[in-house]
């Protein structure tokens, strides 16, 4: 199973910029999600709790084999 890749990026003149090559595909699309350290903070101490639980379960399933590899998912997607 692939494990999960992150990209570091920053603004540029108002575009994001990757600050490594990628292997991706030309044309491929990726979600974006910002990463702020207020993010954790402005959350509560059940929401954290929460939040760590889900984590927790879905590496489980991860671990169990319950996951799906993210090729064949975007194969399902009809996405190249």
């Amino acid at each position: 199973m692939n494990t999960m890749t992150s990209y570091r990026a920053r603004v540029h003149k108002g575009r994001l910029i990757l600050d490594v090559p990628t292997e991706l595909p030309e044309g491929s699309e990726i979600d974006l999600v910002r990463s702020d350290v207020d993010t954790l903070a402005e959350m509560s101490e059940e929401e954290r709790r929460e939040l760590a639980a889900e984590i927790a379960a879905a590496q489980a399933d991860a671990d169990a084999g319950r996951g799906i590899d993210i090729e064949d998912l975007l194969k399902q997607m009809g996405k190249p």
